[in-house]
């Protein structure tokens, strides 16, 4: 049988957005500089309830664009499209061809005016899971917002069909518009059978040279390392456009239990590789990994550190959010690929606005 047929993903606490932890998050970001957290994000956030759910809101303005992508919807439209078509260097006319397409949908984008937002459920990772919404949660939302920030687009991030078909069916019945934003992949941590890979992933981990870092084993200095491995991987190797997390953020955010860590360090010396585990409700993200990319491929850091993610989901059998990139990887270790959207309320902006989200969608 499916790994997801077997989950019942509606249930109500399968993310529960804990009021401690979304006021722990939203403290963080109130008293630290936002930069000395995340260094290519500017971003106001608070405390949002409504129909007894508690959700951490960010507020952005369209004059800080470009922004990083989690909270500017033209940096993720235009600019990540545009660093992604790097993928396409072998090719140059598909690359040159990709690349027109994405500057002929850029007027339209910043049209829309969607950098100027309210977003809510915005825990500034990359992947945000949803609580469950109905009809009346959503109405309360969009009343109460639209009222508070009348010249602000409503956003929503993260949603996708696997997950969330009641709450997207909910928004849609209250006026917010589906704009797809990326693939991602999903991964039952139901006890079904192990795929070939997933087998030989964890042959490696009792073979490693390397030592497994415990939540409650890492340092001041692990802090700093596994900043520099995430920015080895994502910044670096990816894009510098993904979010900056810095040695405070992975550190404050661990020590105030928002995040766990795992990781694999040289016998008695420093990291090689890291993950940072976001478990909300019965939802799993993993909203940082990095490893030393100067090591040999062949010592499989990327599929150890991956394994221990999908282990923890298989143990306390979570809903697991991969996210997106790596398609072959993930497919060949159970996960199924599905489109994830964004949610937009446009409807009490200008006839401009609303035409431009109407056509983007």
């Amino acid at each position: 049988m499916n790994r997801l047929a077997m989950l019942p993903l509606d249930q109500t606490n399968r993310v529960e957005n804990s009021p401690r932890e979304v006021e722990a998050f939203v403290q963080l970001f109130n008293e630290v500089p936002v930069r000395d957290l995340v260094r290519n994000l500017t971003v106001a956030v608070e405390t949002f309830e409504i129909a007894g759910r508690s959700f951490p809101l960010t507020l952005n303005d369209r004059s800080e664009a470009p922004n990083c992508y989690i909270c500017c919807p033209s940096s993720a439209y235009i600019d990540y499209a545009i660093d992604e078509t790097r993928n396409f260097v072998s090719s140059p006319l598909l690359q040159k061809t990709m690349r027109m397409l994405i500057g002929l949908c850029a007027p339209l984008v910043r049209m829309s005016g969607l950098d100027h937002q309210v977003q809510v459920n915005n825990w500034l990772y990359s992947t945000n899971p949803v609580p469950l919404l109905d009809r009346n949660a959503v109405a309360a939302m969009r009343d109460d917002l639209t009222a508070r920030f009348p010249d602000r687009a409503v956003f929503i991030r993260s949603l996708n069909e696997i997950a969330d078909p009641s709450t997207i069916a909910a928004l849609k019945a209250e006026g917010f518009r589906m704009l797809a934003a990326r693939q991602i992949y999903i991964f039952a941590g139901d006890g079904s059978a192990m795929t070939n890979d997933m087998k030989r992933d964890r042959k490696r981990l009792p073979t490693t040279p390397f030592e497994q870092v415990g939540n409650g084993d890492f340092t001041e200095a692990d802090y700093a390392r596994a900043e520099a491995l995430y920015r080895m991987l994502y910044l670096d190797k990816y894009t510098p456009l993904n979010p900056h997390y810095t040695a405070r953020y992975i550190g404050e955010t661990h020590r105030r239990g928002i995040l766990q860590l795992a990781g694999l360090r040289r016998p008695g010396g420093e990291l090689v590789a890291v993950a940072a585990l976001s478990q909300n409700g019965r939802t799993l993200t993993q909203p940082i990994v990095g490893y030393d990319t100067g090591l040999p491929v062949s010592e499989g850091l990327y599929r150890m550190m991956m394994a221990l993610a999908q282990d923890h989901a298989m143990a306390h059998s979570l809903f697991f959010n991969m996210s997106a990139g790596a398609a072959a990887f993930k497919r060949l270790r159970g996960a199924v690929a599905t489109v994830e959207y964004n949610a937009v309320y446009a409807a009490h902006l200008p006839r401009r606005q609303r035409m431009a989200v109407r056509i983007m969608e």
